[in-house]
């Protein structure tokens, strides 16, 4: 494998877990709500947004290789799987890791 694509897996991975290690949309803006927390659906569409953002940028980086492979639907359920899998570690560490 080649070093663009174990960036994109590495990106991947940070991607996945952003959305449950801070409190911060994007960790950038932060929220305006009364929790202190963001809730679930938040999380959630963060996450689909920044899979679509790493899927872009893997595009980018492919048909900076040479050329571009067209993908069925499978594909983009493999790696929506496949990113919510590496998003795991941030999960257990913001809904099931007790706090005292």
């Amino acid at each position: 494998m080649s070093a663009a694509g174990w960036f994109i897996v590495l990106l991947a991975l940070v991607g996945a877990n952003l959305p449950f290690l801070n409190q911060r949309l994007f960790a950038v803006v932060p929220l305006k709500i009364k929790a202190a927390k963001k809730n679930a659906w938040i999380r959630i569409a963060e996450l689909i947004v920044l899979y679509f953002v790493v899927g872009a940028l893997g595009f980018m980086l492919e048909a900076r290789a040479g050329n571009r492979f067209e993908q069925g639907w499978q594909f983009y359920a493999i790696t929506f799987s496949l990113f919510v899998v590496l998003a795991f570690p941030g999960f257990t560490y913001q809904y099931l890791v007790k706090r005292r």
